[in-house]
């Protein structure tokens, strides 16, 4: 096992492709072996829940690609936001399906999730989830369910300009004003699409929801925000009780699986409108 981790740093260290990489050599360690856990599982095992069970209790710590000055692949295990949370999950858990185990199999795959293309770029990440579904969708890697209806009755349009119009919010942007004509472009090309999802109100504890909503599915929290499509991610986990959300919580400050049902817990967000359900492939 350590000289499998070994090789592997040792390639990733001397691969051009990963000069703009940032991560630690726990992290790159902490990769490596939960791929070798993820390669032991058989049977009936889910591998995204899994892997997400692996990083209960990590912080929660938001904007942790937002710390460097240029746009650099950012490999953190140890912070983790919703978004960082579902991408570093589904990453493990597709490296894993396709018999990849290196910290160099990791990082590629990682690549090709966030950024448009695989093209690492600040105007290229995948900002926004409805851009990141269609291009995860594209690629291969997810695909979305919009049917039947019910419990999908509801239909979101997208209307999106919230980076655009909130410069300010975005270091990257305030540094490099070039980047807000691409950006708006790509929020122009989002625009106008429509995705039906599941209102909160519709998320019960029946046979429609339970055929709809599966273990492991991504989530995204539809949100009446101006200027934005989704508020939140995180993975489906059935209870007895009902649906409830395995993900990283600002409220909580960790990563937790969530104990209020996802019903309730929308509820109590007036600008939470429902969800969408992204099956992983």
């Amino acid at each position: 096992m350590k000289k499998a981790i070994i090789a592997c740093l040792l390639l990733v260290a001397t691969s051009p492709l990963w000069a703009k990489a940032q991560y630690t050599t726990a992290d790159s360690i902490k990769v490596v072996k939960l791929l070798q856990e993820g390669k032991k599982q058989k049977g009936k095992q889910d591998l995204v829940l899994f892997f997400a069970r692996k990083f209960l209790g990590v912080p929660y710590v938001a904007s942790t690609l937002e710390n460097n000055t240029d746009e650099q692949l950012v490999i953190n295990l140890s912070q983790l936001d919703c978004t960082t949370f579902v991408e570093n999950v589904l990453t493990l858990t597709l490296c894993t399906k396709n018999g990849q185990t290196t910290f160099d199999d990791f990082c590629n795959q990682l690549r090709k999730i966030r950024y448009r293309n695989g093209k690492v770029g600040y105007p290229t990440r995948l900002h926004y989830f409805s851009e990141w579904i269609s291009d995860n969708t594209r690629m291969g890697f997810v695909e979305e369910t919009q049917a039947p209806n019910p419990p999908f009755s509801a239909v979101q349009t997208l209307q999106i300009n919230f980076m655009s119009t909130h410069v300010d919010k975005y270091p990257m942007l305030v540094r490099t004003p070039a980047f807000i004509k691409p950006i708006a472009q790509m929020e122009s090309e989002l625009n106008g699409q429509t995705c039906r999802y599941i209102p909160k109100a519709g998320i019960l504890n029946n046979a429609a929801c339970k055929q709809a909503v599966k273990d492991g599915n991504i989530l995204a929290l539809v949100t009446s925000r101006q200027g934005l499509d989704t508020s939140h991610v995180g993975f489906a986990i059935w209870k007895k009780d009902g649906l409830h959300l395995f993900h990283a919580s600002s409220l909580q400050n960790k990563v937790v699986e969530d104990k209020s049902l996802l019903r309730n817990y929308m509820m109590k967000q007036k600008s939470q409108l429902g969800i969408r359900v992204v099956k992983v492939k």
